[in-house]
C-alpha cells in the first residue's frame, strides 16, 4: 500500500503537467487562427482607401493578408534613377525608416504576433525593389 501511495505521489504531478501541455496547445492554435482572421479583416478594411499617394514618388497600391502577415505593396517611381541604383542607394535608408515607422504605429499588431511586410516595386518595371519583413523582434533591434 505504501508503494502504491509513493508511485501515485510521483506520477500525479507528471500526469497533471502533461494534461496542462495538451490544454495549452489548443489556445495557441486558436490564437494563430484568430491572428490570420484579424490580418484578413484588417487588410480588407485598409484596402478600401487604395490606391493612396504617399509622396511624390510612392504610391500604396495594395494591402493583403498572407497567413498572419499584413502585406503592404507599394510602387516607386524613381525616375530618372534606374531600379538597380534605387536598390543600391536607398535600401538601408528605407529599411530603417520603414521599420521605425511600423514599430511605432503598428505595435499592437506586432505584439499580437501579426507580422507586417512591406514590398516596394518599380512603377515602370513592376519588379521588386525592396522587401522588409517586420515582427515584434525587429523592434527590439532599433
Amino acid at each position: 500500500m505504501k508503494f502504491i501511495f509513493t508511485i501515485l505521489t510521483v506520477l500525479l504531478p507528471v500526469l497533471s503537467s502533461a494534461s496542462d501541455i495538451r490544454t495549452q496547445e489548443l489556445p495557441l492554435k486558436k490564437m494563430q487562427e484568430q491572428n490570420r482572421e484579424i490580418a484578413k479583416l484588417a487588410a480588407l478594411e485598409l484596402s478600401k482607401s487604395l490606391p493612396q499617394t504617399i509622396d511624390k514618388s510612392t504610391q500604396l497600391i495594395k494591402i493583403e493578408a498572407q497567413d498572419a502577415t499584413l502585406v503592404y505593396i507599394y510602387e516607386i517611381d524613381a525616375t530618372p534613377k534606374s531600379d538597380e541604383i534605387v536598390k543600391k542607394e536607398d535600401r538601408s535608408r528605407m529599411k530603417k525608416a520603414v521599420t521605425t515607422g511600423v514599430c511605432r504605429n503598428s505595435k499592437r499588431f506586432l505584439e499580437a504576433n501579426i507580422a507586417i511586410r512591406y514590398i516596394y516595386n518599380g512603377t515602370h518595371s513592376k519588379t521588386e525593389l525592396f522587401r522588409f519583413d517586420i515582427n515584434n523582434e525587429s523592434c527590439n533591434n532599433l
